[in-house]
């Protein structure tokens, strides 16, 4: 049996959710509750569906316009492992994957040592978009992203020089 996701839909073609034309996929499932979220239907962790990852991969498959894939949420790192799985079948297909979560990227980086899923997600990941939505710093002018606490980070280039590597501003 195939490795399943909780989600709470997809969208097939997205523009805001990283960059180029993706496949944008909602899980199910968040902790972070942020007052004003954008997402407020995926924080329950009983409500949603499960997907197979296949069927996820063959969305994708079908449309060779794509540049990749966005996890989003819900929070995607609660289904860590499951997520790692998907991201990497899709790296294995040429195409990159953006990341959104409501943990920034030091609290990823602690809680790693930990939870190997958590790792595995983070490496999966080229694109994070990280921190919780602050409905205070909202900000209607900022690329895919709701607050300006958020950052958009380069994972790989993070890691290698061991401090966080922002994309863009």
């Amino acid at each position: 049996m195939d490795k399943k996701i909780k989600i709470a839909g997809i969208i097939k073609e997205s523009i805001v959710d990283g960059p180029g034309i993706r496949l944008t996929v909602f899980t199910q499932g968040c902790v972070h509750n942020c007052i004003g979220c954008h997402n407020p239907e995926t924080h329950s962790f009983s409500h949603g569906y499960y997907i197979e990852i296949d069927e996820i991969i063959k969305l994708v498959e079908e449309n060779p316009l794509l540049d990749g894939i966005t996890l989003t949420g819900g929070e995607p790192f609660h289904q860590g492992k499951n997520c790692a799985i998907l991201a990497n079948k899709i790296k294995d297909m040429g195409l990159n994957v953006v990341t959104y979560t409501g943990y920034t990227f030091e609290e990823i980086i602690n809680e790693m040592e930990i939870n190997n899923s958590w790792q595995e997600l983070l490496l999966a990941t080229d694109i994070l978009i990280d921190g919780k939505f602050d409905i205070d710093k909202k900000s209607m002018l900022l690329k895919f992203r709701g607050s300006s606490n958020q950052r958009i980070i380069d994972v790989k280039t993070s890691l290698e020089k061991e401090q966080v590597c922002i994309l863009l501003d």
